[in-house]
């Protein structure tokens, strides 16, 4: 066990690379490693990978999707040895709480709730220096991905992702752990946060809103880097939220691609209730789903397919619940 490769998989936006790179500082004196940053529909494969050849999983700001994984894993972890999954989504904490290989904490981001860990279970006696070199920009990661809105810088960072990729985003943090950007960081991070904020008051003045149930923005406002943000402003700061914030972008192909943002995982079940496979794909998780519509579609029916795959959700969600003893007329 001394030997096996540790499977780092993390998320990619500014949380996880952070948290990549607090596993990479924290375990480069352990041994061999391999980094993934990945999606929600690719880290149940790379969990599965990693456990089949005998290495180590380190997850980290990412859930299993798959029940099977779930199973997988409760049949064949080591009840000794620590947890090895970090996160901090409610879906998560809700259902699988209790699960000894996982630590979930909703109340800081999946790059903190690994930094909490760690303070309480060093790796070696380097943990502590590392730990506190990491922690201004685990703070940082952890401002932006909450929106506390405390830290100016931390908008900038996730402005680097974006510009940059997450790759050379980890790599940086590899090289140089400090939360301080360099003159050349600032500049160009801060050039586009406000291009970005052009584009947002654009975004709000074209939302086709449909109640508290759907925003929806059209294609030719928003650039890809923009979804996460943006979503994230109107599902967490706007004062009536919607259930799901949608944003609409006509591929080259000529098809449509729509990227869906939702708290509670709505997002996901309007995903599974609307795709066949055929004309109308797609993929993601709970929160974060993208649908491909085909090009005979205008955007209004494609508001209008996802407005009604919500409407048939609340409506599910609202019916009684029936039991065994209800249907057979037992009484309590």
């Amino acid at each position: 066990m001394k030997n096996s490769l540790l499977n780092i998989i993390s998320h990619t936006d500014l949380d996880g690379v952070t948290a990549a790179a607090l596993a990479w500082h924290v375990n480069k004196h352990m041994g061999l490693m391999r980094v993934f940053l990945t999606g929600y529909g690719e880290v149940d494969t790379l969990i599965s990978e990693a456990m089949a050849s005998g290495g180590i999983p380190l997850v980290l700001d990412l859930f299993c999707q798959r029940e099977d994984t779930i199973d997988m894993i409760d049949n064949n972890w080591d009840e000794t040895r620590p947890p090895f999954l970090f996160d901090h989504h409610k879906s998560t904490f809700e259902r699988y709480g209790s699960r000894r290989w996982a630590r979930l904490d909703m109340n800081c981001c999946g790059a903190l709730v690994y930094w909490n860990w760690l303070k309480e279970n060093p790796v070696d006696e380097h943990t502590p220096d590392t730990l506190a070199e990491l922690e201004p920009i685990v703070r940082i990661a952890n401002d932006r991905d909450l929106w506390l809105g405390q830290i100016p810088e931390s908008r900038l960072w996730q402005a680097l992702v974006t510009m940059c990729g997450y790759w050379s985003v980890f790599t940086r943090l590899a090289a140089n752990p400090s939360g301080k950007m360099t003159p050349a960081e600032f500049d160009g991070a801060s050039e586009f946060t406000e291009r970005q904020e052009a584009r947002f008051a654009e975004a709000k003045e074209h939302i086709w809103r449909t109640g508290n149930e759907l925003a929806f923005v059209c294609d030719g406002v928003l650039e890809f880097g923009d979804v996460s943000d943006f979503c994230g402003l109107l599902l967490d700061r706007d004062e009536n939220p919607p259930l799901v914030a949608a944003v609409a972008a006509k591929r080259m192909s000529g098809d449509w691609a729509v990227s869906m943002r939702s708290r509670g995982g709505l997002a996901g079940r309007v995903l599974a209730l609307l795709k066949d496979g055929k004309k109308i794909r797609g993929g993601g998780h709970g929160d974060a789903s993208a649908l491909y519509f085909p090009r005979n579609y205008s955007q209004e029916q494609i508001r209008d397919s996802i407005i009604a795959a919500i409407k048939v959700e609340k409506e599910r969600s609202a019916a009684p619940k029936v039991s065994i003893g209800d249907l057979l007329g037992w009484k309590g």
